[in-house]
C-alpha cells in the first residue's frame, strides 16, 4: 500500500521539473493527481505518461494567477475524484531580473502574480479540504526567501511571502486537521534555469554542483521526496515550517572559490516552457 493510498492530489506547475517529478512519485504512491499547467502539450504527455505506468492522473491547462482558473482547478478534483487531500502550490517562474533601478512595474507584478499571489490563491480554497476532515497543503518557497542575494529582488521578496503566509495560515487551519508547509529548495537543476543557462542543462549541473557544500547539483526528485513527507500521514504533527532542501547551502555554503556564477542578464524570466532566449 502506498504512501499517499486513495488521497487526491493538485499540483500546479506540474508539466515540467519540481511538478513532474512530484506528480510521478505521488503517482506511484497511490494517489490521483491534478496535473496543472499552463503548458497544455507538456501537461497531457505527463499526465498520459502516469496513466501508462498505472497511476490515476489528469490534466487541467491552469493560470496560476488567475483566480478562475485556480477555482476551476479544485473544482476539477472534486468533479474527477470527489475530494481533494494534498494542493501543492509549485508553479513558479524566474520573473523579473536585473537592478532593482531597472526592474519594471509591470514585470514586479507578473512576478508576484505566479509566486505569491497564486499560492494566497490556492490556500484560500481549504474549504475544499475541510469538508475531508482534513489535509496537506504545500508550497513552493526557495532559500531565496530565507537568505539575502541568493536571487532576483522580486523573486526573493516573493518567496518570503510564501514562508510567511505558510505560517500565518497554518495556525488558523491547524484546528480543521489541515497543514500548510512550505519548501525552500537550494539549486536544483530544472528546466526554469537550465533552459538560460548558455551551454543548457550539462552546464548548469555543472556549477550548481559546487554552490553548496554537498558536491551534487540536486534534482527535482529531491524536492518530491520532500513534498512526498509533507503531503503524507508520517507528517501529521508537522505545520507551518519552511523545509530546506538545499545541500547545506544556507548554513553557509556558497560558490568554490574560482567558480565562476551564471551570467546575470536583465529583464523577465517566464516559465520554462517558453522560448528563454539565450
Amino acid at each position: 500500500m502506498g504512501r499517499l493510498e486513495n488521497k487526491v492530489a493538485v499540483i500546479t506547475g506540474a508539466a515540467s521539473g519540481i511538478g513532474a517529478a512530484t506528480a510521478e512519485r505521488f503517482c506511484r504512491e497511490g494517489a490521483a493527481v491534478i496535473v496543472a499547467d499552463l503548458n497544455d502539450s507538456g501537461g497531457t504527455a505527463l499526465a498520459a505518461q502516469c496513466v501508462a505506468a498505472g497511476g490515476r492522473a489528469c490534466f487541467q491547462q491552469t493560470d496560476v494567477a488567475l483566480e478562475a482558473d485556480v477555482a476551476a482547478l479544485i473544482g476539477r478534483a472534486r468533479q474527477e475524484y470527489g475530494r481533494l487531500d494534498i494542493l501543492f502550490n509549485n508553479a513558479g517562474l524566474g520573473g523579473a531580473i536585473g537592478p532593482i533601478d531597472e526592474t519594471s512595474v509591470e514585470d514586479w507584478d507578473r512576478t508576484q502574480a505566479v509566486l505569491l499571489r497564486a499560492v494566497f490563491l490556492g490556500i484560500r480554497h481549504v474549504p475544499a479540504m475541510r469538508q475531508n476532515g482534513g489535509g496537506s497543503i504545500i508550497s513552493t518557497a526557495s532559500v531565496a526567501g530565507l537568505r539575502g542575494g541568493a536571487g532576483p529582488h522580486s523573486y526573493s521578496a516573493a518567496k518570503a511571502g510564501v514562508i510567511n503566509l505558510t505560517r500565518s495560515v497554518a495556525l488558523e487551519v491547524a484546528r480543521h486537521n489541515i497543514r500548510v508547509n512550505c519548501i525552500c529548495p537550494g539549486g536544483i537543476n530544472t528546466p526554469l534555469i537550465a533552459k538560460r543557462v548558455p551551454g543548457g542543462n550539462a552546464v548548469a549541473a555543472q556549477f550548481m554542483a559546487h554552490i553548496q557544500p554537498v558536491e551534487r547539483c540536486g534534482v527535482p526528485a529531491d524536492i518530491a521526496a520532500m513534498a512526498l513527507y509533507l503531503a503524507s500521514d508520517e507528517a501529521s504533527f508537522v505545520t507551518g515550517a519552511a523545509m530546506v532542501v538545499d545541500g547545506g547551502f544556507t548554513a553557509g555554503g556558497g560558490p568554490h572559490q574560482g567558480q565562476r556564477p551564471f551570467p546575470t542578464p536583465t529583464g523577465f524570466a517566464g516559465p520554462s516552457f517558453e522560448d528563454p532566449g539565450v
